[in-house]
């Protein structure tokens, strides 16, 4: 006979035959919403036996569903800072600040100016979010719900795929493009699958592994990149190059600043997710601050240097030559190499594989995105969508890795925008609606009726979405408002215009909803 707890679940086969609402978990949470640990393995069916097998091993079990209070347990404050410091420790944050003078013929100081204070814009968002991780026990795809509403997160969640998948893509070519630069005998795809192996590993183990790796993955990555200042600094090509002056200046800084914002902001969809077991009464202030360091430090480091080491590609020939034949793998092995020879190469090889405590964080969080776009989805166990989301960006990078990444670069930077739509529609409908973290109900997370209908946010979303057209100024489009900026290129004002537009319009959209539907 078919036995069910108080709630209505059936205990041994983890479904919930009583209740009507399809949404909710496929095992029991408590009266918080909280599921725990044993849950994941209890029962006969094959998500059961798989989660068993995964235990055996060690494979992390959790994916979308609250973590209860006595199961945070990571009182390691610091691992908020080496996590992000070594994802952001890595030549693709090196190759942004190399963009300020080859692609928007920037000088160095308003380079450095730029990547300093618009860090600062893009990473403060990344380090509030963090402070709710450890206050609900929620990924930042299921606190997302407490804004966006169960079905306007899914639009969310499915931005958020993307983007995890893109840039995963494009890091992984640019890391194997590095190798076979040092090896010319290393087949492209051969450098994306070491990468994107080495990546699945660390990841399919969750939370734990991943917090280990990047706890130590920066540190070699650290002194490989002075390695690189030292030898440039020795060899005297930096240049000073002036700032400019007038429309042409505003129009390449404001550019510049959108492709700064976009990558440091980028992580803010995903921040909760590596602070989700931490206490629940850790200071918020102390994961605030440990974040911010923690991407602060290697932002600021690795962009102003490469934006230093790109100041040399204007009149040094070998170093354009480097650039242009090779991009960022050319200018680091013109640096690197020819003095140093096969340690230069070594160091090359290194950098290469930084791309995996870059992607880590893409691949980790994927899975809680996908699980959030469907509830069938949590039929799946985590480590399953690591491995399908780790094929599928291979079966991009493989094709696209003489093809189009230039193109694929260019399309994830405009999917960038949507995140300056995010923080639009969520910061006001914290500070303003919810009236800070009292205004929530965590244990109704999985409740479609209890949580907001998503109308408003949905609504504030596409007039976020008309303010990156209108403001936007890419290759391949300029908009109205950005062609009035700089010169014949324009100046990039998405972000500005996607965030303003969707802040604007949320906020009274928002009000009528709460007086419509009362949540």
């Amino acid at each position: 006979m078919t036995s069910y707890d108080k709630s209505g679940y059936d205990l041994e086969y983890n479904a919930h035959p009583i209740s009507d609402e399809k949404h909710r978990s496929v095992v029991a949470p408590d009266e918080s919403g909280a599921v725990h640990g044993e849950s994941f393995v209890a029962g006969n069916t094959l998500y059961a036996k798989l989660q068993r097998l995964a235990g055996r091993f060690g494979v992390e079990q959790r994916g979308l569903e609250r973590v209860p209070d006595d199961e945070r347990t990571d009182k390691t404050v610091i691992k908020l800072s080496t996590m992000w410091l070594a994802a952001n420790m890595t030549v693709s944050t090196f190759a942004i600040g190399v963009l300020a003078t080859p692609v928007f013929a920037l000088g160095f100081v308003d380079s450095i100016l730029t990547i300093l204070f618009i860090n600062i814009l893009g990473i403060t968002p990344v380090a509030f979010y963090a402070t709710f991780g450890p206050r609900f026990g929620m990924r930042q795809m299921v606190l997302s719900r407490f804004w966006f509403g169960y079905t306007g997160v899914k639009l969310i969640a499915f931005f958020n795929c993307l983007a995890c998948l893109g840039w995963s893509s494009v890091n992984v070519i640019v890391g194997s493009q590095l190798i076979h630069a040092v090896n010319g005998n290393v087949p492209g795809y051969a450098g994306i699958i070491i990468i994107a192996a080495g990546t699945f590993i660390i990841t399919l183990f969750g939370y734990k592994v991943v917090h280990w790796y990047e706890m130590v993955s920066w540190a070699p990555c650290l002194i490989i990149l002075l390695v690189v200042l030292g030898e440039f600094a020795h060899r005297g090509d930096f240049e000073n190059l002036p700032m400019g002056s007038g429309k042409l200046e505003t129009g390449s800084v404001l550019s510049f600043a959108a492709a700064i914002f976009g990558f440091a902001t980028g992580w803010g969809s995903y921040a909760a997710d590596y602070s989700v077991y931490q206490p629940v009464n850790v200071s918020r202030v102390k994961v605030f601050a440990y974040t911010f360091i923690g991407l602060f430090l290697p932002l600021c480091f690795c962009e102003m240097l490469g934006a230093a080491i790109g100041t040399a590609t204007v009149n040094n020939p070998a170093y354009a030559d480097a650039y242009n034949n090779d991009h960022i793998g050319g200018l680091l092995h013109e640096v690197l190499v020819p003095r140093l020879g096969n340690f230069g190469k070594f160091c090359v090889v290194v950098l290469a594989l930084s791309i995996i405590g870059n992607n880590c964080p893409n691949i980790y969080s994927i899975s809680f995105s996908l699980q959030s776009i469907t509830h069938y989805a949590q039929y799946v166990p985590r480590f399953i969508w690591t491995l399908i989301a780790t094929v599928v960006y291979c079966a991009i990078a493989i094709p696209g890795y003489t093809h189009f990444e230039s193109v694929l670069e260019n399309f994830m930077l405009c999917i960038g925008y949507w995140l300056a739509v995010y923080e639009g529609i969520s910061l006001p409908e914290h500070f303003i609606f919810k009236r800070g973290f009292g205004g929530y109900q965590p244990e109704i997370y999985d409740q479609p009726k209890k949580l907001p209908p998503s109308i408003a946010a949905l609504g504030a979303f596409c007039f976020g979405a008309l303010g990156a057209a209108m403001g936007m100024a890419q290759v391949w489009y300029i908009g109205p408002i950005g062609k009035l900026i700089g010169g014949d290129y324009g100046g990039d004002v998405g972000f500005e215009l996607a965030f303003a537009f969707a802040a604007i319009t949320y906020i009274p959209f928002r009000y009528i909803e709460k007086k419509k539907f009362g949540r």
